[in-house]
């Protein structure tokens, strides 16, 4: 999944002194707005469900079912290259492939009223504006930018549960507002199942819509409050109901209290004059009771600027958990990269613990927030496991929510790639057992047998993924699955994550069974030809591989060259089943280095030429623990020049700076990582694979009180390989360091230099974990 930006004018102030700014100056939340990067520039609050947002344009997702190809580029609503802004919405995703969501949106106006959103080409005709980027400012909790065609200046910030709007009109301007309840983002004709507003009084709106897209039931219930009466609203239908019942006696369209629709747009209008006008809105799952509790809870009473100001102090606590020395740019990319790792997922349930399950009933959490949006075939892989460290509490409660989803559900499965209370599917394995695994193994308060039984119910569902066969023949087969050969390669994984739990839970029966579906990577290896395969039911090989397509060859986001190393859990294996150490090496070599051709991409709409570093795809996550298999070879160093590279080209402080979308967190999770030097090649272990600091000092504040600092003196581009370690003054001869190292706090050192200690080998006792057969 991939990104690429351009220039930008944001508010990037206080870099002079970037060691002595506050974080949140550090941020830019414009990387990845544009090309595939797919984040948002509006206002939200750590791990908020609320994201109040511009959207740029309203492209759908598919005309009478034929899908719109340009609907990719707007999976969060905002494209910089656009120069008209449709109205501000409470609902996106960062960084995702693709999308849902655009609730509930907001666009202030004057003049003639207009229930149509018009079009980029002709902004005239419908209720968008104009804007310029001159305008803008982003930072976390914050946007402003002025619509240009009414003049209207638009301040956004948020809480967990709320959206909170200032719009400041021209004082001889009457204050108008749409409220369009059939927007969305990934639209199509007929998304809306239903809409419903009540006009509780003067100042406060209540209501709800229904949507059926990628969340395929999603209910989104609001309170909205204004800070000024209204004086007149009515709305349109822009579907006629073809009975409505005992309402035809009404005059519905005008001052009518209580509005029902497919295709509701709704309009406001409040008295003329100085004063801007503020509106509150909050959102629920639950229903508008638990919206009003939660408006009433976050932000009642207080003004805009509060909220403002409170939303920074959240921010600045959550960005302060890593304090870092670095050029203005490398501070700016570590701190966005932060930011968006506390994104999504998101707080899913009201003030009162009240929220929707996966079976829509309406649950209570007890000792624990409920979360939702879990993009697990990214996130397990960096994401999940660094909240192990840095946010222990959340990642707790993520654990819990998943267990909660497992009891929900129809078919006793964690979640695949869930949000607002629905399984949407999407992607392969069940890569939730891996999340579950790392917080058993790192130490987090979870219910371990509970744990284990919805590890071993996940990966036993015979209909999803053709679990059956795959048990059955120890691989999945290709004439049954297009991409039967990552199948098999991510559920050995997953299984081995099983055993791993196993083991650690003195359960050898599950281990035993496990360790055997564990190695059914091997199976999916052809020995002629020493990459992963595809083979048939009949234990046949698919002929004519193509290593560099990515279609129609096994796979799914990844080619043969990239998927064939992913083995995490048994590199050492790996490099048996490639050829041993010379070929492997000379692979990896390969992958780094050898030209793709135009034509093995040009038709994935979320790969670029910007986004490749030879044949290897950085912006597809099952590469992303590719570099770091140098360690477990005679030539470790490699992986020294290959990180920086990764990290030079492919994160950048500006609008492209992404290559390829950040995945709810995962691109940017792996960017600290690097940047600290480890990363988490098998996450299950408590081992952290080194590779090498990018940033001369790194600190980790720890919720435990302690500190994990990075040392690296002499690091830069230059001096990227590493000469020696120390861990707390002595020396370090592993490649990894454990988890326990870094929560003991301390100080990692590196001795950096312009050229590569190729005595620094490692021991097999050295080398990280590998499953042995």
């Amino acid at each position: 999944m991939q990104k690429q930006m351009k220039s930008l004018i944001i508010a990037l102030t206080c870099m002079t002194m970037p060691v002595m700014a506050q974080k949140t100056d550090l941020v830019n939340p414009i990387i990845g707005t544009n090309g595939m990067g797919h984040t948002f520039p509006g206002a939200c609050a750590p791990f908020g469900i609320v994201q109040v947002s511009p959207d740029t344009d309203t492209i759908p997702h598919n005309i009478n079912g034929v899908y719109q190809p340009r609907v990719y580029e707007y999976c969060a609503g905002y494209q910089h290259k656009d120069s008209s802004i449709v109205g501000f919405s409470h609902t996106h995703f960062s960084g995702t492939g693709h999308s849902d969501l655009g609730d509930i949106l907001l666009m202030p106006f004057t003049g003639k009223l207009q229930i149509n959103p018009g079009t980029a080409d002709n902004p005239d005709s419908g209720y968008r504006s104009r804007f310029s980027h001159d305008t803008e400012i982003s930072r976390p909790g914050y946007y402003e930018v002025l619509l240009v065609d009414n003049q209207i200046k638009v301040q956004l910030t948020a809480t967990e549960r709320t959206g909170i709007h200032k719009y400041t009109y021209p004082t001889d301007q009457k204050k108008q507002l749409i409220l369009d309840l059939n927007h969305g983002i990934y639209n199509y004709d007929g998304k809306v199942l239903w809409a419903n507003l009540r006009v509780e009084n003067d100042t406060l709106v209540t209501g709800y819509r229904i949507t059926n897209g990628w969340s395929r039931v999603n209910y989104t219930y609001f309170a909205i409050s204004f800070s000024q009466p209204i004086i007149h609203y009515g709305y349109i239908d822009r579907e006629k109901v073809n009975y409505p019942g005992g309402f035809r006696r009404f005059k519905t369209a005008e001052n009518f209290p209580e509005i029902g629709g497919r295709k509701v747009v709704s309009y406001f209008e409040f008295k003329e004059g100085n004063t801007p006008l503020e509106i509150k809105v909050a959102l629920s799952a639950v229903g508008t009771d638990g919206a009003v509790k939660n408006l009433q809870a976050e932000v009642s009473g207080k003004s805009f600027d509060t909220i403002h100001q409170e939303t920074n102090e959240k921010w600045e606590n959550a960005l302060s958990i890593i304090d870092a020395k670095g050029s203005n740019d490398q501070l700016a990319m570590l701190y966005t990269s932060l930011y968006h790792t506390m994104i999504n997922p998101s707080i899913y349930m009201d003030v009162d613990g009240k929220y929707r399950g996966i079976d829509h009933n309406i649950h209570q959490a007890e000792g624990f927030t409920n979360y939702t949006v879990f993009s697990v075939w990214d996130t397990y892989r960096a994401l999940h496991p660094l909240f192990n460290i840095i946010k222990r509490d959340v990642s707790t409660d993520l654990v819990k929510s998943m267990l909660t989803h497992y009891n929900q559900s129809v078919h006793h499965l964690l979640p695949v790639w869930s949000h607002m209370g629905n399984e949407n599917w999407c992607m392969i394995g069940y890569h939730s057992v891996s999340v579950l695994a790392d917080a058993i193994t790192k130490g987090l308060p979870i219910n371990k047998q509970e744990a284990i039984k919805a590890m071993v119910s996940s990966s036993n569902i015979p209909y999803y993924d053709h679990t059956d066969e795959y048990k059955q023949l120890g691989y999945v087969p290709f004439d049954k699955s297009s991409t039967s050969a990552s199948i098999t390669l991510e559920n050995a994984y997953e299984d081995w994550t099983i055993y791993h739990t196993a083991l650690l839970l003195g359960d050898k029966q599950i281990a035993n069974t496990y360790k055997k579906r564990a190695l059914s990577y091997q199976n999916v290896f052809k020995p002629s030809l020493g990459f992963a395969c595809p083979r048939y039911k009949d234990g046949s090989w698919k002929e004519n591989i193509d290593l560099l397509s990515t279609h129609g060859q096994g796979f799914i986001e990844g080619n043969a060259w990239n998927y064939s190393f992913y083995v995490p859990q048994a590199p050492s294996d790996l490099i048996r089943l490639m050829g041993g150490n010379h070929c492997f090496i000379k692979k990896l070599d390969s992958l780094f280095t050898m030209h793709l051709p135009d034509k093995f991409f040009s038709k994935t709409e979320d790969v670029t030429r910007e986004g490749l570093l030879g044949t290897y795809v950085h912006g597809n996550e099952p590469s992303h623990h590719i570099p770091y298999l140098y360690s477990w070879t005679t030539e470790p160093w490699k992986a020294q020049y290959w990180i920086r590279e990764i990290m030079n080209r492919m994160y950048r402080n500006n609008i492209d700076g992404l290559c390829g979308n950040d995945d709810c967190g995962q691109m940017s999770a792996w960017y600290i990582f690097s940047a600290m030097g480890f990363y988490p090649v098998c996450p299950g272990t408590d081992q952290y694979v080194i590779g090498a600091p990018y940033l001369s000092y790194m600190k980790v504040n720890l919720e435990n009180g302690k500190a994990f600092t990075i040392r690296a003196d002499k690091v830069n581009d230059k001096n990227r390989y590493i000469k020696s370690v120390t861990l707390n003054g002595k020396p370090y001869k592993k490649a990894y360091i454990t988890h326990q190292d870094i929560m003991n706090g301390g100080e990692l050192v590196f001795q950096m230099a312009s050229s590569p200690n190729k005595k620094r080998l490692f021991t097999e006792d050295e080398k990280a974990y590998s499953l042995k057969n």
